[in-house]
């Protein structure tokens, strides 16, 4: 029977390897009792601003045998997303680096398709659901217990050899694999440069982050027609997201670029002047971006973020 289990995990992750992720761990499917008093605290003191959906599905976020039946693992995996290029120095109109290819849901979803269908393949009936940032899952939670990293006191994990520019996906099935043994160690130690580098205060104490205050809530996720005033001058000239507590991470210095075609930026993302930017049609973007991160925020978003910084 253990020789069966090491067979299987030890193909979980030859597959998670072939399919382009960087990292694989597994934890045993389990309720999560104590990330569920932190997620119920975080959610009462409405730092979650207007993003409702993070009340939904609460349930369903802390026990993954409630999203797949009988499950009894969760396969966690990193995907990098670090790009080689960057854009223009002159540019005072900032996206954030996951945003300069196309959107990551679209590319990993395939990969976390491909991942069960070549276990059931493999192995034979087995059931799993595969999720990316989308669904009531606690992704960092689950990395965590993966080995994959620890969480930072920015909410990110964080691997100690690659640091933390990667998205997170989750597979949960009912075949038994062997686990990983969870992250022990936090070696954010006594270092507060996100926390001093955050421009909104945002990142509190006890790695909490006031998702009302974050400037990618506020350019991506706010769905209102203004920005609040009371924020003004505190963007950094981020226009969409924010890299700020990660760049300034001294772990991201392992950091190193993909190579996936799909996560390529786009040029307009790099070279676009503030002026282009400005004199952006509605026609041009959604051409352009089109299957970008970008279209969360929509041409009218985009537009009002601008408009923020330049007023």
């Amino acid at each position: 029977m253990d020789n069966k289990i090491d067979t299987h995990t030890a193909l979980v992750k030859s597959l998670a390897t072939s399919l382009g992720f960087s990292y694989c761990g597994i934890a045993h499917a389990e309720k999560l009792e104590e990330d569920a008093r932190r997620l119920e605290a975080w959610l009462s003191k409405r730092l979650h601003g207007k993003m409702h959906y993070m009340e939904n599905h609460f349930d369903l976020r802390i026990d993954p045998t409630r999203l797949v039946p009988g499950a009894k693992s969760v396969i966690t995996l990193l995907f990098n997303y670090f790009p080689s290029e960057a854009q223009r120095e002159d540019s005072s109109l900032v996206v954030s680096k996951y945003a300069y290819g196309d959107d990551y849901h679209e590319v990993i979803r395939p990969k976390l398709r491909q991942l069960l269908a070549s276990l059931q393949q493999e192995i034979g009936q087995i059931e799993g659901r595969g999720f990316v940032d989308s669904a009531p899952v606690l992704e960092r939670s689950w990395a965590l217990r993966s080995g994959l990293g620890w969480i930072g006191k920015n909410g990110n994990i964080i691997h100690k050899g690659a640091g933390s520019y990667f998205f997170i996906a989750t597979l949960i099935t009912d075949l038994e694999l062997r686990y990983d043994e969870p992250y022990a160690k936090d070696y954010c130690g006594s270092c507060t440069r996100c926390i001093d580098a955050c421009p909104t205060d945002a990142i509190l104490p006890d790695k909490v982050v006031d998702g009302s205050r974050c400037i990618s809530y506020f350019t991506i996720e706010l769905k209102e027609l203004l920005i609040p005033d009371t924020f003004k001058g505190q963007f950094e000239n981020r226009m969409f997201g924010c890299d700020i507590c990660q760049d300034v991470c001294p772990w991201n210095r392992f950091s190193t670029a993909h190579a996936h075609e799909e996560l390529k930026p786009r040029k307009e993302i790099l070279t676009y002047s503030d002026k282009e930017w400005l004199e952006l049609t509605e026609e041009n973007f959604r051409k352009i971006f089109k299957g970008s991160p970008l279209k969360r925020a929509g041409f009218k978003g985009i537009m009002r973020n601008i408009t923020f910084l330049r007023s």
